[in-house]
């Protein structure tokens, strides 16, 4: 079964291909030559419709699509929906620094990650699905797996950051895969 996925992060591709496995052929804007869907929505469900429904009436076939925040609770929640944008730069490791250093001195680093994925199916109906990790947030940078702030998030229950994690153990507890674990019981179950 061939899935449009409005993304451009090749890393967020690579999750989700090795996730859905050989069953599904996955496609990026990249694969389909698309520009970046502007994400112009104050939530994460919101960015995620947004970029969901632009495939989907650009193409009509089956697609989907995530926005994914981190949310740090002595910051009142933020980054949040401008996780990826939350240094001014898109640059993952000036957002790290800037919420390492909005964090000093804070005790409290409970955190968690959340994302939504929106699929349309190829007759246009929408459903939604959610993931949640909850955690903490590092003193330091640990691992090199990953990507934006997998390297400081250490998920409850572990004593590694998903930075520290194979693709394979991560996708099976994090934020996006339990979204998609969803999403692909969803797909299975039609």
């Amino acid at each position: 079964m061939e899935l449009l996925f409005a993304t451009y992060n090749s890393h967020k591709l690579n999750e989700i291909r090795n996730a859905l496995g050989s069953m599904y052929t996955i496609q990026g804007l990249g694969d389909l030559n698309e520009k970046e869907i502007p994400e112009t929505g104050n939530t994460l469900e919101e960015n995620s419709l947004i970029k969901a429904e632009y495939i989907f009436k650009k193409y009509q076939k089956a697609c989907f699509s995530d926005d994914t925040g981190l949310e740090v609770s002595a910051l009142n929640n933020e980054p949040g929906v401008f996780s990826d944008r939350y240094a001014g730069s898109g640059n993952s490791e000036d957002n790290i620094d800037l919420l390492l250093a909005n964090l000093t001195d804070q005790k409290d680093r409970k955190a968690r990650f959340k994302t939504i994925i929106t699929y349309f199916d190829e007759k246009g109906k929408q459903f939604i699905f959610e993931g949640v990790a909850h955690g903490k947030i590092i003193l330091e940078k640990k691992g090199i797996q990953g990507f934006g702030y997998d390297p400081i998030f250490q998920p409850n229950g572990f004593e590694r950051t998903f930075a520290q994690m194979s693709l394979h153990q991560k996708n099976k507890i994090s934020h996006r895969g339990i979204a998609l674990k969803k999403l692909i019981a969803h797909l299975i179950s039609k």
